[in-house]
């Protein structure tokens, strides 16, 4: 009919068609295929960028509110912190036109952004320029039912190492919560469900389950025994979540005082840094595993992939390359630790002790547990009275103004100095009236150097202190306190001083190295750990260059012979005799002093 109809009335067709022109220019609203496409591009780009997905929705070709959720969850698997977009070259062609943009995605955790150039056509239709939509308007890599989405490879925690290269970390029982994200009915209710039990942010997680493999075991949370006997029946009531028994270098180490401890992906330092959960993160609290975090724990590989809608991956659009945490090798002999250990467990009370290499000061053993109602004493860093043990430094002192081993010093039940009384505490017996001063040291008797302080001046005993290290400055990777001598302003405070009470304070450690530099002979600083790259002042010094670096005057052979003879006394037949073990001779000194 159309044929028959054009061809009897040609002239009136012609009309007809003119006409039609003229009702499509007005359905166009009076535009040309030729007016610009940059406003609708640039007014895609700034709603998407702005989050407002419906209004960029109703600049395309598609079904704005299927639009608008593709639009919404497009970086949704990337957990992107901010996007930004901006316009790039256009080209038309008659009806259609390509536009180009440049995007940049905060992935977040001060990694770099991910950017990459996209582009999408246009066509011009009744309402103007419209983005013709698919998938790859997001990226030219998606297509439909296919996602973007982030894969990050953690690299395995490296170990704190002993002296020999052996962990210092010991296998021990831990538990892994995951799931199976193919197998969740929800993901959104488990999350919520685990989120709830752990603390740990409902959002992060389920948007990790959803980037996760579908078919792949997931694990959320690693847990050390207590912490999953305090969540275990929480945890059973979360949809879908297994937890598995594992054993790994974690939890547990011979030396816990050093090494630290290692908190998982819910631990509290992840929150207060504002760091994103990340399943499998670990962070050192404490010890050499805080200190060390960022050696040890690595760099994670980070991929951006697309993935199909059952979580194989398809491409790798972006990778960057992470690297594998480097061990912490310390001074440590597992050996000594394990003795010192073994020490500790035959009492019950509170107790620390610190065993270094004498000729070098690099630190051998660091162990240390409460008792008795009182907390655990800290072997490096805390400070206490050092009571009797002082007596080798006073000693010393004496020693120089010419007092023998065997000069006669009564051991009086009170002395009185400088208006003061002092007392023997625990009192000393069976001395006789005129025991030898070498006997006095034995037997720890605080009176003798009480009255034998009148032989010193007020500044000798200070100066013998930092002959031997206190007070002087060292670094080590963790806090330490290498004791403090006040200066006494009178007879009384040099008396109290001398038989180490007044306000002398120490640490476990810098007594081991006053300890140490009489069994050597010379002045070194401790060291704990000997990784390539930690400062110099770590390491071990010479007694010559530390006297050197510091103005101090080595100790005669002289003074160091009669201070061992003095220390083995102590151990023979003195009050340290419960030291007396088989084998070698031990040299030692002990004290006492309200704490």
């Amino acid at each position: 009919m159309r044929a028959a109809f054009a061809r009897s009335h040609p002239l009136r067709l012609g009309a007809l068609l003119v006409v039609a022109a003229v009702i499509a220019a007005g359905l166009l609203g009076g535009r040309a295929p030729d007016a610009s496409a940059e406003p609708t591009v640039q007014s895609f780009l700034l709603d998407w960028e702005q989050g407002q997905y419906l209004h960029a929705g109703e600049l395309t070709t598609g079904d704005p509110q299927a639009v608008a959720l593709a639009l919404r969850t497009s970086y949704q698997q990337l957990d992107a912190a901010a996007v930004s977009m901006s316009i790039g070259a256009i080209s038309q062609h008659g009806n259609t036109a390509e536009a180009h943009f440049q995007a940049s995605v905060d992935l977040g955790q001060d990694g770099a952004p991910w950017a990459y150039e996209g582009r999408f056509a246009l066509a011009w239709t009744g309402s103007g320029w419209r983005v013709k939509w698919s998938p790859s308007v997001i990226n030219p890599a998606l297509r439909a039912g296919t996602r973007l989405a982030v894969r990050t490879t953690l690299p395995s925690r490296a170990m704190v190492l002993g002296a020999g290269g052996q962990p210092l970390q010991r296998m021990a029982s831990t538990y892994l919560a995951g799931v199976r994200p193919g197998r969740l009915a929800d993901p959104q209710a488990t999350a919520a469900a685990f989120g709830q039990v752990t603390g740990l942010d409902t959002g992060q997680v389920r948007d990790q389950i959803l980037a996760a493999p579908r078919d792949a075991f997931l694990g959320l949370l690693t847990l050390d025994p207590d912490s999953y006997a305090r969540l275990r029946h929480q945890l059973a009531a979360v949809p879908g979540l297994v937890v598995r028994p594992v054993r790994r270098r974690l939890f547990d180490s011979i030396a816990p005082a050093v090494v630290g401890s290692v908190g998982t992906e819910d631990s509290t330092s992840f929150r207060q840094d504002g760091v994103a959960y990340q399943p499998g993160d670990t962070v050192g609290e404490s010890g050499l595993q805080q200190y060390y975090q960022r050696k040890l724990v690595g760099m994670p590989t980070t991929e951006v992939v697309v993935e199909d809608a059952a979580g194989h991956q398809l491409s790798v659009l972006k990778s960057w390359q992470g690297r594998p945490g480097q061990p912490v090798r310390t001074t440590l002999s597992t050996g000594v630790q394990s003795a010192a250990n073994r020490a500790l467990a035959g009492t019950s009370g509170a107790a620390a002790i610190v065993a270094v290499h004498a000729s070098t000061g690099k630190i051998l053993a660091v162990a240390a547990q409460p008792g008795g109602g009182i907390a655990q004493p800290d072997p490096l860093a805390g400070r206490y009275p050092p009571g009797q043990a002082f007596t080798i430094v006073s000693s010393a002192a004496l020693l120089d103004t010419g007092l023998s081993l065997t000069d006669p010093v009564p051991c009086t039940t009170a002395s009185d100095v400088g208006g003061q009384t002092f007392t023997n505490d625990p009192a000393t017996r069976g001395l006789g009236a005129q025991p030898l001063f070498g006997a006095d040291f034995a037997h720890g008797c605080g009176t003798a150097f009480a009255g034998l302080s009148r032989r010193l001046s007020l500044g000798d005993l200070s100066r013998m202190a930092d002959q031997f290290g206190l007070g002087a400055s060292w670094r080590l990777p963790l806090p330490s306190f290498a004791g403090s001598v006040p200066e006494p302003s009178d007879d009384a405070q040099l008396a109290a001083n001398t038989m180490g009470a007044g306000g002398i304070q120490v640490s476990p450690l810098a007594m081991a190295m006053i300890a140490a530099q009489v069994d050597s002979g010379g002045w070194h600083t401790p060291s704990l750990v000997t990784t390539a790259g930690d400062p110099p002042a770590a390491s071990a010094v010479s007694a010559a260059s530390a006297a050197s670096a510091t103005g101090k005057a080595e100790l005669s052979d002289q003074v160091v012979g009669a201070l061992r003879s003095l220390m083995r006394a102590s151990v023979r037949s003195g009050a340290a005799h419960g030291a007396n073990l088989d084998g070698p001779a031990v040299y030692g000194q002990t004290g006492q002093a309200a704490f």
